[in-house]
């Protein structure tokens, strides 16, 4: 149990529902669409709407979509709501351009936005109420304005020089050139009648017509590639989850295309090199660290598009395969034999609601780096995410950019099961860190007895683009000399390290119970 007399927050329970969100205005949303009948679904997908609405940073419309859902049987589904790239990408075409990496902003790491279809493909299947219903609040905030939140505006302060260089993005998200405030009234009417559109029709609405002529124009209007046709052929597909057995759970990820299994192997990896030590332990640390690194080399030399995968997650996951790496690790010293590329860093919104059938949802939606690829539709109000930012462009990879292509997603929703039933439900948003992010947050829970609350506010690290060790301030002294002792380099973190949501449900004594990261401006809220 925490200190009552230091800065924090207890966890929440209720009964008869759970939210938590990254943003106060999609908790209530969601909430409130429980209390009127709705299922954990629908309270999703209308949180969903309202975070690309209020957290315009971090996802949108014009962006990928992943869930994981548990019925209240036991049923597991899930979903790929990733886009495609276009059918005209050719990587050559890049090459003969001078590009050795792909680019992170502009029309050419803009994929197909794949979270609309996503939404409708999962209302559809297993939601109770229609776009109508679960779009009003989103609706309502974009034409008549919400006050931009802290951490909101912190990261849009950020992006005002990528904003500015788009007609689209100044027009929709600056004020005279400059970011919004703390607490400045903020409307995005373009967006909102976007929203009524898709509300209306479904996602006809935004994939073909006036919507879908837009972004395609807008993108080959700035010398991508996207066509209407491109648009036309999205998917959202349903998928198996892949899981590892820890800490007496099964943890369920989503399948490649997704980076959900470098979580997956990290947590193979601990549970057979052993996890006997204190959470604040220098120890602790050192070995995820270690792990990270090695199931992040996997994830980089192999995940991609299924299609064009040269492992399969089995055998990723196969006790062979985890003893190769497991003998890498050196509990006392830094494996300096680990090479990873460039990682990325992205903003993301993550959530997660159990009703009170607990029917769990666990659920993210992203267009990838601030404001995606900071290409924004003149008309229409929809940033484009710039997922294709995460092709490669080296010969053979086997996430080689290609015609047609689900790139390697770094969004992943998480769920953990225990006798056949969803447990907790949980996931850490933060481009490239969400697996150590995962893996750090289940393990406060599962391991160290932490509850939601606690176990999403412990301090985390990740390295950094030249590999040195980042630490939160929260990390002690003690710990960070540990790890000088052990061959990282460390240095303070510049900026909090991810952002989670986490329900777990007690079913012995029958009740919810939800934790918020504080690192940004949400909250989980039940009744």
């Amino acid at each position: 149990m925490r200190r009552f007399d230091r800065p924090g927050r207890s966890p929440v329970y209720a009964e008869n529902g759970m939210v938590a969100t990254s943003q106060p205005l999609a908790t209530t949303a969601a909430l409130d669409i429980l209390r009127r009948g709705g299922n954990a679904v629908d309270a999703a997908i209308a949180a969903s709407a309202v975070l690309c609405v209020a957290e315009p940073q971090s996802t949108g419309i014009g962006g990928d979509c992943f869930a994981i859902v548990v019925e209240p049987d036991g049923t597991v589904h899930g979903l790929n709501g990733s886009g495609r790239t276009a059918a005209g990408a050719d990587p050559d075409w890049y090459r003969a351009e001078g590009f050795r990496a792909m680019p992170e902003s502009g029309p050419h790491p803009i994929t197909v936005p794949g979270a609309v279809k996503a939404w409708e493909t999962l209302g559809r299947r297993l939601g109770t109420m229609p776009f109508e219903a679960l779009f009003a609040d989103a609706i309502r905030l974009a034409e008549e304005g919400f006050a931009v939140s802290p951490r909101v505006a912190w990261d849009w302060e950020r992006s005002v020089a990528l904003l500015a260089g788009d007609e689209g993005a100044r027009r929709h998200y600056l004020i005279d050139g400059r970011a919004p405030v703390v607490g400045e009234r903020m409307r995005q009417k373009a967006l909102g009648a976007t929203l009524r559109r898709i509300a209306r029709d479904g996602a006809q609405a935004f994939y073909e017509g006036p919507v879908a002529a837009e972004i395609a124009a807008t993108v080959q209007k700035l010398g991508g590639f996207l066509s209407e046709a491109d648009l036309a052929a999205v998917e959202a597909d349903w998928v198996e989850p892949i899981a590892a057995h820890f800490a007496g759970h099964d943890v369920l990820e989503i399948p490649p295309n997704g980076q959900g299994i470098t979580a997956l192997i990290m947590f193979r990896l601990l549970a057979k090199i052993g996890t006997a030590h204190d959470h604040d332990s220098t120890e602790r640390y050192h070995l995820e660290i270690e792990a990270g690194r090695l199931a992040y080399s996997v994830r980089d030399h192999l995940v991609t598009d299924p299609a064009a995968m040269t492992a399969t997650p089995a055998q990723l996951l196969s006790d062979a395969f985890i003893g190769k790496l497991a003998a890498r690790i050196d509990r006392k010293r830094r494996n300096g034999d680990i090479s990873l590329p460039p990682l990325p860093r992205s903003d993301t919104v993550y959530l997660t609601v159990v009703d009170r059938e607990w029917r769990a949802v666990s659920f993210i939606n992203s267009t990838y780096n601030n404001f995606g690829s900071g290409v924004v539709t003149p008309a229409s109000g929809i940033t484009l995410q710039n997922r294709g930012a995460d092709f490669r462009l080296e010969k053979g990879h086997p996430n080689e950019l290609a015609p047609r292509k689900r790139p390697m997603h770094t969004i992943i929703p998480a769920m953990a099961l225990k006798d056949g039933s969803a447990v907790v439900s949980f996931g850490v948003m933060g481009a490239a860190f969400q697996p150590m992010g995962h893996v750090h947050v289940f393990s406060n829970l599962a391991l160290y007895g932490m509850d939601p609350q606690e176990a999403i506010d412990h301090p985390r690290l990740f390295w950094a683009q030249d590999g040195a060790i980042e630490t939160e301030a929260g990390i002690s002294e003690e710990v960070r000399s540990g790890l000088r002792e052990r061959g990282h380099q460390v240095r303070d973190a510049g900026r909090p390290l991810g952002g989670g949501q986490m329900i777990v449900i007690d079913r012995k004594n029958g009740f919810l119970i939800g934790g918020s990261d504080p690192r940004k401006d949400g909250m989980a809220a039940g009744w």
